[in-house]
């Protein structure tokens, strides 16, 4: 694995990291040294992954958080600064489905997943920035996805996530000159507790299409975010990368 010597000591907020690719995130940062926030929805598994990863060798902290609640975030934003003093990542990962096609989505499915997917990302990325812009100095990476582009039966998520990526490029101008980058990953088709309840026909026609003809590993999303945050990636900004096997760009 790859060695990131600035990540080291770094203080690194990954939301929605209880378990699947959050945690996988926050375990890879923790492998360089970091200190790790872990945020959840539910209390024990956020603590319990906090714990875990301490073993590591890392300091944690966690706390639980519904990013589309602003008081809530503000919270964990405070309560990192009161720990730790800084914030020097944010991973904005939290995310849900509430999958169905148009004609039958119902608005609530609509507006939660607006919600947390990209007001979520918006909430986060406000509070942090507070903070960051005294530092002068931090980075923030917001997890897209390659339904972006646009999948049937998943009108909100792919709205969202093509939301997240607007937002990404915007203020990934804005805040360049204050010494912050802004980036976004679009991951492709992840090995997830999500895709282990697809069908196994349906997940051999979407393999079939995928060049490398093969699921990514949460640990592949988590190395490419790794980059973005190090400053290995100081002049990229505003920038979305894509790690979906060759499936196709955004």
């Amino acid at each position: 694995m790859a060695k990131y010597e600035d990540l080291k000591d770094a203080v690194v907020i990954v939301t929605g990291s209880g378990r699947g690719i959050g945690r996988a995130i926050a375990e890879q940062f923790a492998d360089q040294g970091a200190k790790i926030v872990i945020t959840d929805i539910n209390a024990e598994t956020a603590a319990e992954t906090a714990k875990e990863i301490a073993a590591k060798g890392v300091e944690t902290h966690s706390a639980v958080c519904d990013v589309s609640k602003m008081d809530q975030v503000e919270a964990l934003m405070q309560a990192v600064i009161d720990k730790w003093g800084k914030i020097d990542v944010l991973v904005n990962n939290a995310g849900i489905t509430k999958d169905g096609m148009f004609l039958r989505m119902k608005p609530e499915q609509w507006q939660i997943v607006l919600d947390i997917n990209l007001t979520g990302t918006y909430n986060c990325a406000y509070a942090a920035v507070a903070h960051m812009r005294k530092a002068k100095k931090g980075a923030i990476i917001n997890i897209s996805s390659i339904a972006a582009g646009g999948n049937a039966g998943q009108a909100n998520y792919s709205a969202s996530k093509a939301g997240v990526i607007g937002f990404t490029k915007a203020i990934g101008k804005e805040l360049a000159p204050m010494g912050l980058r802004i980036n976004a990953v679009a991951p492709g088709f992840i090995d997830t507790a999500m895709t282990d309840a697809i069908p196994d026909k349906i997940k051999e026609t979407i393999l079939a299409n995928i060049p490398m003809r093969r699921e990514g590993q949460p640990e592949d999303i988590a190395k490419a975010i790794l980059f973005l945050a190090s400053d290995q990636a100081s002049y990229i900004t505003g920038e979305v990368l894509n790690v979906n096997g060759g499936l196709g760009g955004l």
